[in-house]
C-alpha cells in the first residue's frame, strides 16, 4: 500500500468511527482503573482505537499496536488533527515506560505489561524525585533489598504526578549503597495498590492537587519486574526522561495548532481586527512572534522523526526540545492573561467567571513547566555536554 492509499483509507477509517464527541477538546483517558470515563464518545472512541491498535500506533501488533511505521505514524496524526479527533489514550504508559519496556524490557515484561497499556486498562506514575533528590536525582535513597522473588522497597518519592490514580509505578532506587552515586541504583516495577505504599496530595498554588508524595514501608515488587540489570538502572531511568521530554508521541503530535489559532482568534475578539488582523499591532507582534516560534519548533520536531532510524526516540537532543517548548508554553500563558487584561488574574469565585479563573490557574501552572521533568538549567547543561560536546 502506498502512502497515499493509507492516506486515503485512514481519512476514511476516522471519519466512520471518530464520535462527535471525541472531536475538539475534551476528556482524554489515561488508562487508569480508578478514573470512570465521563463522555460515552470518548468511551465509544478509547474502543475502536484500542481494537485498531492506534492507542500505540507505532508499537508492535504482538504487543497492541497497530505496527505503523512512522511514515503512516504522521499520516495518522495529520489526519486526526484535520478532523481535531483527541488522542483516545495518553498518558505515562504511552509516553514514557511503554517506550522503555520495548527497548529494555524482557520478553515476559513485554507481554505481561505493553499490551494493557494499549488496551487502556492501566495507568502508570513515576518514581524519581525525593525530598533530597530533585535536579540531584543520582542522590536518590529510597532502598530497595532483595528478598527471595521480591524486593523490599523503603523510601519515598515526591512529586508523584497523577500517583493517586495510578495502578503501577516505574521507580529508580538504591540497590547497593557502597558503590558510586551513579551506580548502585535499580529500575523496578511496583503495583501501587498494596498496603506498604501510601499516597498523600500535594497542594498547588494553582489550586490543582496532581502532585503527591509516596511513601515506601516494606512495599513489594516482584523480582522478574526488574527493568534491565541490576545496579544499572541510571541507564534506563535517563532513557525513559528522553521519551518523556520528546517521544516520538510528542514528535509526531508537533506542537498545539489549535492553541495557537485560540490565541490569534482570543486577541481579535478583544483588541479588534482590521483587515483580518489583530488590530492592536504591538500585539499582534507579540502574538506572531509566538507563532513563528511555535511554527519553527513544530519543523524542527517533523524533521527529527523524518530523520529518526526505525522511529525511535532521539537521544540527549531531546533536552532541546524541553527547554524550547516549555519556554514557549509559559509566552503563551503570559500573552493569554495579559490580552485579557484585569479579567486574566481572577481568583475570587464571585468575581470572575469559571473560565478566567481556569485561567489563571493555568498561568501558575505553566511556570512550573520549565522544572518539572528536568529543570531547563539542568537541560542546558545536557544539551552543552552531550550535544555540543563542551567540557565540564
Amino acid at each position: 500500500m502506498t502512502l497515499q492509499d493509507f492516506r486515503l483509507e485512514t481519512r476514511a477509517w476516522l471519519e466512520e468511527n471518530c464520535p462527535p464527541g471525541a472531536r475538539g477538546p475534551g476528556e482524554v483517558y489515561n488508562g487508569s482503573t480508578k478514573i470512570r470515563i465521563q463522555d460515552p464518545d470518548t468511551r465509544l472512541w478509547v474502543e475502536r482505537m484500542v481494537e485498531k491498535g492506534w492507542t500505540v500506533p507505532n508499537w508492535p501488533k504482538e504487543y497492541g499496536g497497530g505496527g505503523l511505521s512512522t511514515a503512516e505514524y504522521v499520516v495518522l496524526m495529520e489526519e486526526m488533527r484535520r478532523i481535531r479527533a483527541r488522542p483516545a489514550l495518553s498518558g505515562f504508559g504511552t509516553s514514557m515506560i511503554g517506550p522503555t519496556l520495548l527497548e529494555f524490557g524482557t520478553q515476559d515484561q513485554k507481554l505481561r505489561h505493553l499490551p494493557r497499556i494499549a488496551g487502556a486498562q492501566v495507568e502508570w506514575c513515576q518514581g524519581y524525585s525525593e525530598p533530597g533528590a530533585g535536579s540531584d536525582l543520582a542522590s536518590l535513597q529510597t532502598q530497595a533489598v532483595l528478598e527471595g522473588d521480591s524486593y523490599i522497597i523503603n523510601g519515598s518519592k515526591i512529586w508523584t504526578s497523577g500517583a493517586h490514580n495510578a495502578d503501577w509505578m516505574f521507580i529508580l532506587v538504591r540497590t547497593d549503597r557502597q558503590a558510586p552515586k551513579h551506580e548502585g541504583i535499580s529500575f523496578l516495577l511496583l503495583p501501587m495498590d498494596q498496603p506498604g505504599v501510601t499516597v498523600k496530595p500535594i497542594r498547588l498554588l494553582s489550586g490543582d492537587s496532581p502532585f503527591n508524595q509516596t511513601f515506601f514501608d516494606n512495599a513489594v515488587a516482584a523480582r522478574e519486574d526488574l527493568v534491565g540489570e541490576l545496579n544499572r538502572g541510571w541507564t534506563v531511568g535517563k532513557r525513559l526522561l528522553q521519551h518523556e521530554r520528546s517521544g516520538m508521541e510528542s514528535l509526531v503530535a508537533g506542537g498545539a495548532n489549535e492553541r495557537d489559532v485560540a490565541l490569534t482568534d482570543v486577541a481579535k475578539s478583544l483588541l479588534g481586527e482590521t483587515d483580518g488582523r489583530i488590530a492592536d499591532p504591538v500585539q499582534r507582534d507579540q502574538v506572531t512572534s509566538y507563532q513563528m516560534d511555535m511554527a519553527s519548533l513544530r519543523l524542527t520536531q517533523r524533521r527529527v522523526v523524518e530523520e529518526s532510524q526505525d522511529g525511535a526516540t532521539p537521544g540527549p537532543a531531546t533536552s532541546i526540545f524541553k527547554v524550547v517548548s516549555t519556554d514557549l508554553q509559559k509566552v503563551h500563558s503570559d500573552l493569554l492573561t495579559r490580552l485579557h487584561g484585569s479579567r486574566g488574574f481572577g481568583v475570587d469565585e464571585g468575581q470572575f467567571t469559571a473560565a478566567e479563573i481556569a485561567m489563571t490557574k493555568q498561568f501558575f501552572f505553566s511556570r512550573a513547566a520549565s522544572i518539572y521533568s528536568g529543570s531547563n538549567e539542568i537541560q542546558r547543561n545536557i544539551i552543552a555536554k552531550r550535544v555540543l560536546g563542551l567540557p565540564d
